[in-house]
This record gives C-alpha cells, structure tokens and sequence, in this order.
C-alpha cells in the first residue's frame, strides 16, 4: 500500500507532467501567433516565471519529505478541492482561447478579446487558477513554507508586471478598455440586468 507521502509525490509529479504538456501546446500557439503578426509584450518577465514554477514544484516535493506527515485528513481534502477548482478555471480559460492560450504576453493587433466561456464572468481565470494551484498544491501535504513564498512572489509578478503589461497591451492593440470596465479581475461582479 502506497503511503500518504508517496501519494503526494506522484500528484505533484502529475502537476509538472500537465505544465510539461501545457508548454508544448504554449509553443505551438506561440509559433501560430507569431505566424499572424502577434507582438510579445513585458518578454523579459517570461524567464522569472519559468524559475518560479519549476522552483515551486520541487519546494512542493522538498517541504513534504522534510515534514514527514501530512495534516488532517480534513484539511488535505480542502486543499486538493482548491487544487482542482484552480486547474478548472485553468483549463476553462485554455479551452475559451484555443490557439490564442499560451505563457507568454502575446497581442494580435486587431483581434477582439475573447469574452464567450469562462471569460464571461472572470477577466482573467488563468491567473486566478494559477493562484489557487500555487497556494494549494503545497498545503495538500502541510508545505506551509512553500505555499506562502511562492504565493507571495507569483502574486508580485502577476500583479506588477504581467497582468498590467497584457492589459497595457491589449487596450493599446485591440480595444481592450472597453472589457475593462465590466469585468473584475478575479471575482465575477455580480450583474445589474
């Protein structure tokens, strides 16, 4: 019988096997959009991302197999939900893109946003899944450390970089401003119709 941590370990194997997945996919939408004139935006940010995700996946490893023993069982079950509401919206937001998801800043001039799917309600579902895996995947085991700074730092960059250089980007480039106005970053508003 497989024990607590080993579970653990192989989930958050899983998780670096679906990002390994994801940036193949990434690629391939990257090399499309630059096939129909896309621009990158904020590109020196890219690299930080990169270290901060794999550096995240083994402080989820490392934290557990230094602590040894996992919290309740209760708490555990929480997290691993949280964990899964985070892919969903991750994977709703890839599915409302299609060709146009991918990791890095990219604008087509003169495409609309996308506004059908999950980004009907949310501005930006996949950085609100992002946030809830990072903060998630490390407590599902009690990695404490873990989720607070790589929490902290992809909030930092998200927030102060990224979201501001893409919306920066796409008013600039496709009319943007007016989604803007009607729609919350990371909490659907509730509707006034």
């Amino acid at each position: 019988m497989l024990g607590a941590l080993t579970i653990y370990l192989l989930l958050v194997a899983a998780v670096a096997i679906q990002r390994l997945l994801e940036l193949r996919v990434a690629s391939r939408n990257t090399n499309l959009l630059f096939s129909f004139g896309a621009e990158e935006v904020a590109p020196g940010h890219y690299s930080a991302m990169r270290v901060l995700h794999t550096a995240w996946l083994f402080g989820c490893a490392l934290e557990a197999i230094w602590r040894g023993n996992p919290p309740p069982l209760w708490a555990a079950g929480i997290c691993l939900a949280t964990l899964f509401i985070g892919q969903a919206l991750r994977l709703s937001a890839m599915h409302a893109l299609g060709p146009r998801w991918t990791t890095r800043i990219l604008v087509v001039p003169d495409l609309p946003p996308v506004t059908g799917g999950i980004y009907r309600w949310v501005r930006h579902p996949n950085y609100l899944g992002v946030i809830l895996e990072i903060a998630a995947l490390p407590l599902i085991f009690g990695g404490v450390v873990t989720a607070a700074l790589f929490s902290a730092a992809n909030l930092l960059l998200l927030l102060r970089v990224r979201i501001p250089a893409e919306e920066a980007a796409l008013v600039r480039v496709n009319n943007y401003s007016g989604y803007l106005t009607g729609q919350a970053r990371f909490v659907p508003q509730r509707s006034n119709s």
